[in-house]
């Protein structure tokens, strides 16, 4: 992992990543985040099974809404081994309100809005924004990094076809 400046874009305008450059096959570094019951969340407390980790820059958008609303479906079809969290600077409460207005219930949503560790240890905080980049990692139950999409255009959604296609190949 090194340090990098990578480019996005949002609706075509051009935004800049800081912080990690992560691979598949790396061990996805720990992170502290805030649950939505303000309880301190780390990675340990997740990768006891396959772990889809999405990170968007609010679920008060419409696209970040589809696509946690997306992974709530998948999420109970793909059954108990596997755990789906979406991360987002947003507020505990916010996210709380969020999903119980979302009816998610399969998806853990934790807050990065204490520092931006996560967003710095995955490369994945808009340094003109001060959000979370859209992106999916899939994660074995070793914390391997099996799968990453980092969404080219925060206005898009990622590939749900290669997300489940990984988690399933985690699950064989």
């Amino acid at each position: 992992m090194t340090d990098r400046e990578n480019t996005i874009t949002m609706n075509g305008q051009p935004l800049t990543l800081t912080g990690n450059r992560l691979m598949e096959g790396d061990t996805a570094p720990d992170f502290e985040l805030i649950d939505n019951d303000l309880h301190h969340k780390t990675l340990g407390d997740y990768t006891e099974k396959v772990v889809v980790i999405s990170s968007v820059p609010s679920l008060d958008t419409e696209v970040c809404d589809i696509e946690t609303r997306r992974l709530n479906m998948e999420a109970v079809n793909l059954g108990s081994d596997v755990r789906f969290l979406t991360i987002s600077m947003d507020l505990p409460f916010a996210q709380k309100r969020w999903c119980g207005a979302a009816g998610i219930d399969r998806v853990t949503t934790l807050s990065d809005y204490r520092g931006g560790m996560f967003g710095n240890a995955y490369g994945l905080v808009i340094k003109e924004l001060g959000l979370l980049a859209r992106a999916v990692f899939v994660l074995d139950g070793h914390r391997v990094i099996r799968h990453m999409q980092i969404v080219g255009d925060i206005s898009e959604e990622p590939d749900y076809a290669q997300i489940i296609e990984a988690v399933k190949k985690e699950l064989e």
